[in-house]
């Protein structure tokens, strides 16, 4: 939900009340993709905070759930608003800081023409991709999000990969990044829709993921 003194920075970035919180977001100097799309088959919490991580270590950024039954983020309009009533000029005008639309229910491909015409406008897009099935030919590269945890529970990756670290060391398995185990602080803050500290180790660390050459 948006309040009125915009103390949400991770927010719908469709709405013009928040206008201050994305003036006020930072800004890195780093080359970027426009839009990378993440895939966490593991799912779970890391499946709700891996896209905001990505997003955030952008800078200027909107995370687009993909995802029917993604997470609820906060937000007044949803994917599915959109794909329903039509996109506005305002929709489609690039804004500084992060922005989350969540999905609201609506399949990926029904989405296809609002997701495109995102894509087509807005400077930095980041796509959350549902757990399942894993994703087909895309045409913007897919970043991979996997646990690091002991064990054959679940598969390998065999590709270029962000590595989650957990308590207990794992070496990673591939090419890739590592990402440090997040303070709970940053964890409970991004669930609350609190944008976390700038020198926030696990958002840093996010921000080599925009330099790798994913696989499409």
């Amino acid at each position: 939900m948006l309040v009125a003194d915009c103390s949400l920075l991770i927010a719908n970035p469709l709405e013009s009340r928040c206008l201050l919180a994305y003036v006020a977001a930072p800004t890195w100097e780093i080359r970027l993709f426009p839009a990378l799309a993440v895939w966490t088959p593991e799912d779970g919490l890391l499946g709700a905070l891996a896209p905001l991580g990505l997003a955030l270590a952008a800078g200027d950024a909107i995370v687009v759930d993909l995802d029917p039954l993604g997470p609820r983020y906060p937000g007044d309009r949803s994917l599915a608003d959109l794909v329903q009533d039509g996109l506005r000029r305002n929709d489609l005008t690039p804004r500084r800081g992060v922005g989350v639309l969540r999905n609201g229910g609506v399949a990926p491909l029904e989405a296809k023409s609002v997701v495109e015409a995102l894509l087509g406008h807005l400077p930095r897009v980041v796509l959350r991709l549902p757990p399942r099935p894993a994703p087909g030919v895309l045409p913007i590269p897919v970043v991979p999000v996997r646990l690091l945890i002991p064990g054959e529970l679940f598969s390998r990756s065999t590709g270029p990969a962000v590595f989650q670290a957990t308590p207990g060391f794992v070496p990673i398995s591939g090419i890739g990044v590592r990402l440090p185990v997040p303070d709970p602080a940053t964890v409970r803050g991004l669930i609350e829709g609190r944008r976390p500290p700038r020198k926030d180790r696990w958002i840093r660390a996010w921000r080599s993921a925009w330099r790798l050459p994913w696989p499409q």
